[in-house]
């Protein structure tokens, strides 16, 4: 532990602020579908599914991929599209395609029961430090700290730590304050309270420092400079990326789409064919499109005019899609699956597509 976190530490109301945070939690508690029980398994689930996205939009997925896949050993032998169908729209796709091998792993090597050690857990795939800590102090009631971007705001203003909390290295400073403050008698409890402490109260702008329970132990409060708190240097501007799509359609109405590499962005998903455009080029989008499926696919197309705009902003990319809809002449090849409108429910397109696919919609008989 760093000495300036040792000398934060010393003094400090350890017992109160365990005691006001547990209280608060205890009686303000939001009724979450996943803490209905402490279910290794269900808890596992929710917790890659809130990577990054909120609440609110994860309570119906929760509940459907339960649904689904209610046992570690359902969604072990479940199909990966079905699988991915479940999470369509959740995003971070890399999540429950890793998700999907751990589980796979923990029916094999560990008779279907989430491992309880720090070791054993650590070795599933797409298990990291956060989710690992999450599963073991939740479900199994072992003091390990789940330190994500909440937590290290929270105690970034509980103890004024100024080190930048967007820099790896900052993570084992705020996993070392966790190991100090934890409850040892409930640790699954005090993590949780933690993390809804900075969902509810402790937000990154405007904290309700009137309101939260444990004002009285906060540093940055006393000292005025919650506001300003965590430090947290700014990403790179995500990179614009000039698209052009189309759906493709032939005489039985039958659409052709594409599936993604196995690795990369949105590995394994289904689009329509789609092509990143040359800005400066003297062919227009509609050319460029048309020379990308003759070339990729062999397809020649009577490409409409544009159809509309898709923008899908990435933490590392934009794309902008520019969108056109295609009656094929000819047969293309075998990297193009056509499918019927009822076979289309089946396969799991990412948000960008569905957009694309509603806009096909819109044009309704009279685009085609």
């Amino acid at each position: 532990m760093k000495k300036e976190l040792q000398e934060k530490l010393v003094g400090f109301p350890i017992e109160e602020f365990r005691h006001n945070l547990l209280s608060w939690y205890k009686a303000e508690k939001r009724d979450l579908p996943w803490r209905m029980d402490q279910d290794p398994y269900k808890i596992w689930v929710s917790e890659i599914m809130l990577q990054q996205t909120r609440v609110d939009t994860v309570i119906p997925y929760f509940h459907n991929f339960i649904e689904k896949f209610p046992t570690i050993e359902a969604l072990a032998t479940a199909d990966e599209e079905d699988v991915l169908k479940a999470w369509e729209g959740l995003g971070y796709y890399s999540r429950v395609r890793n998700l999907h091998a751990a589980v796979k792993e923990v029916k094999e090597v560990y008779g279907g029961i989430v491992p309880n050690t720090p070791e054993e857990i650590s070795k599933l795939k797409g298990v990291g430090p956060y989710t690992r800590g999450a599963i073991l102090s939740i479900a199994y009631d072992i003091p390990e700290p789940a330190v994500d971007g909440n937590v290290m705001r929270v105690f970034s203003r509980i103890l004024s730590i100024w080190e930048d909390i967007a820099k790896p290295k900052s993570r084992k400073t705020f996993e070392d304050a966790t190991y100090e403050l934890i409850s040892k008698e409930d640790p699954s409890s005090f993590n949780q309270a933690v993390m809804e402490l900075g969902a509810l109260i402790c937000t990154p702008t405007s904290p309700s420092c009137l309101l939260c329970p444990v004002r009285e132990q906060c540093t940055a409060f006393e000292e005025g400079v919650q506001a300003e708190l965590p430090v947290k240097s700014k990403k790179k501007k995500p990179k614009p990326l000039q698209m052009a799509a189309v759906v493709l359609y032939d005489e039985q109405g039958k659409l052709y789409i594409h599936k993604r590499p196995s690795s990369g962005l949105l590995a394994n998903l289904w689009e329509y064919p789609n092509v990143e455009i040359d800005a400066d080029s003297e062919k227009t989008y509609r050319e460029q499109l048309n020379q990308f499926l003759l070339e990729e696919y062999t397809v020649e197309a009577d490409l409409s005019e544009l159809v509309g705009t898709v923008e899908h902003i990435f933490s590392h990319l934009i794309w902008n899609i520019s969108v056109f809809v295609g009656k094929i002449n000819n047969q293309p090849n075998k990297d193009l699956l056509p499918v019927t409108l009822e076979e289309l429910q089946k396969y799991a397109f990412p948000v960008s597509h569905q957009k694309i696919y509603r806009l096909y919609e819109a044009e309704g008989t009279a685009g085609r």
